[in-house]
């Protein structure tokens, strides 16, 4: 007997059927342990692009691909190179900020961190206007547009991080306390960019930033990797950077505004960007050195539409070898993060070899400097091996449950796309459920791979480990989940350790990873994007055309 579950979404029915392609392969923690052990092992050396550690890594998946049978993902080659530039900035030590009435001078790293994408030996700026612009978004899905009748051009604007429904529980406006994409720090750049500004200086609180002051300064006077966009160069802006919130409160005491009452008027769709009458003065000293790092792709073909893709994602790389801990321990394995996730994806790709031929080609794409920026998923989406209109869906893993078995699934941008739906039909037939994010505030959807596909149109499914534990309940399953963050995240202590881990949630997490890539695969759907999604918009451009 055949069961269809119809889901009635932006007026499109999606058909998803309980007697769907056969699953004719069933995960154990072997498929999974043994690569997750191997890639965050010290032989790595945590991974870091550019570094033996990148070469060992490559090497790796490229064999790994080639023992399970996969055809190379980019023509004859397993390989997408990925051409990057680490950029070098140091700033002064000072900006100097001037009024009709006084001159004040801010100290860089204690009350403003920037740096710059520019790639010149040196920046600077002289007595350049400051216009506050409000949060900095032009969102014509939600009547939103801070730069109306205003010229930035060539001048600095500061904006207000988040975005304006964070604070006002009304999810109808913008999000609510779910960060929308006009919330990340990342699009406030680019919007000004589009606005042709000289600078960005987004103003630090960290309640809606969701980190504090100090994770911004550990940019000061350091090293970014960039993709190397030489020959294809657009504008970029001269500094990009944050001020804290009782230096922005200072300018804007110089400008004779108050800050509550700018934050009042910054929340209303009419507000019009204020000319502060300020000007800034400093300078950056810049160091470009370039260099290119790898994606590894490999392809299963379909049997029935072999030019419509699923593409599964995860980043092998992570940040190398670095300051020791209390212990001498100085290599950062990445063995949750994410060695997990490339294994995850290797053992993915043995089963959709082992089982039969799916009807549409699957793709497998583990790439490079998510730690760094996202960089090689980033180049992959704006340089895609196979076109973007017959991509039919992005399915990422950055972390796979070490904790044991959880009833549920942490669904990371929930409201986004009708992925969502096709990930609970298969967490029904598995007896689990899926909740939302806990802190959605943080925007962890714009902050893993899966990101650059939905920024490019294609419908993206990303899902954290639940807390639910089955044998002991919500509240441990959070304590662990804490102690991750506290203990080993970003940490040399980020080890595999068998005592430690409980990979029995792994299997049941790359189980349902496959399940929904089967159902995808063997289906004629195209998940859609929900109204509401900022996303929505860039998919059905390129689908009429």
């Amino acid at each position: 007997m055949r069961y269809k579950f119809l889901f009635l979404i932006t007026g499109i029915a999606l058909a998803v059927s309980c007697n769907s392609p056969q699953k004719d392969y069933q995960f154990t923690t072997s498929d999974i342990e043994s690569h997750i052990d191997t890639l965050s092992s010290d032989y790595f050396l945590g991974r870091m692009p550019f570094t033996e550690g990148e070469e060992k890594t490559v090497a790796y998946l490229v064999n790994e691909f080639q023992k399970i049978g996969l055809e190379p993902g980019n023509g004859d080659s397993y390989i997408q190179e990925v051409p990057m530039v680490s950029i070098l900035t140091q700033p002064s030590e000072t900006m100097e900020i001037q009024s009709a009435k006084e001159k004040i001078s801010l100290n860089g790293l204690q009350d403003y961190v920037f740096w710059t994408q520019r790639t010149d030996s040196a920046v600077s700026f002289q007595d350049a206007e400051m216009v506050f612009a409000g949060f900095g978004i032009v969102a014509p899905e939600y009547g939103w547009d801070d730069y109306k009748n205003i010229d930035v051009k060539d001048k600095i604007v500061v904006v207000l991080v988040n975005d304006p429904g964070f604070g006002t529980e009304d999810a109808s406006f913008f999000k609510g306390n779910t960060m929308t994409y006009y919330g990340r720090w990342t699009y406030k750049y680019e919007e000004a960019i589009r606005q042709g500004a000289l600078g960005c200086l987004i103003v630090h609180n960290t309640i809606p930033a969701g980190y504090g002051f100090n994770v911004i300064q550990n940019s000061w006077n350091s090293s970014k990797l960039y993709l190397d966009d030489r020959g294809k160069e657009g504008y970029k802006l001269a500094f990009e950077g944050w001020v804290t919130l009782p230096t922005a409160n200072r300018l804007f005491e110089m400008a004779g505004l108050n800050e509550r009452e700018l934050l009042a008027k910054a929340r209303k769709p009419d507000f019009q960007a204020i000319p502060l009458n300020l000007k800034a003065s400093s300078s950056l000293k810049v160091e470009a050195t370039y260099n290119t790092s790898q994606n590894v792709v490999a392809k299963l073909t379909g049997e029935q539409n072999p030019d419509e893709y699923i593409v599964y994602t995860a980043h092998w790389d992570h940040l190398g070898v670095g300051k020791p801990d209390a212990s001498g321990d100085s290599i950062y394995n990445g063995a949750l993060d994410n060695a997990s996730g490339t294994a995850a994806l290797l053992a993915l790709a043995k089963a959709f070899k082992e089982s039969k031929t799916p009807n549409r080609s699957v793709i497998f794409l583990a790439v490079t400097a998510e730690e760094q920026g996202l960089w090689g998923s980033a180049y992959y989406a704006q340089n895609p091996i196979y076109p973007l209109e017959k991509t039919v869906a992005n399915i990422n893993m950055d972390g796979i449950n070490p904790y044991g078995k959880m009833k549920d699934v942490s669904v990371i941008g929930v409201g986004q796309s009708e992925m969502e739906e096709l990930l609970d039909v298969e967490l029904e037939k598995l007896g689990r459920y899926s909740a939302p994010e806990p802190n959605p505030v943080a925007g962890y959807y714009f902050r893993s791979d899966h990101f650059n596909f939905a920024k490019v149109g294609v419908p993206a499914l990303y899902f954290h480990t639940g807390i639910d534990h089955v044998e002991k309940g919500k509240e441990y399953g959070k304590e662990l989940q804490d102690q991750y963050t506290a203990e080993y995240y970003h940490k040399p202590s980020d080890e595999y350790d068998s005592s430690r881990w409980n990979l029995d949630g792994a299997v049941d997490d790359v189980q349902l990873l496959y399940n929904i890539g089967q159902n995808l695969a063997n289906s004629n759907q195209w998940p859609a994007w929900k109204p509401g999604s900022e996303f929505k918009s860039i998919r059905e451009g390129y689908m009429k055309k």
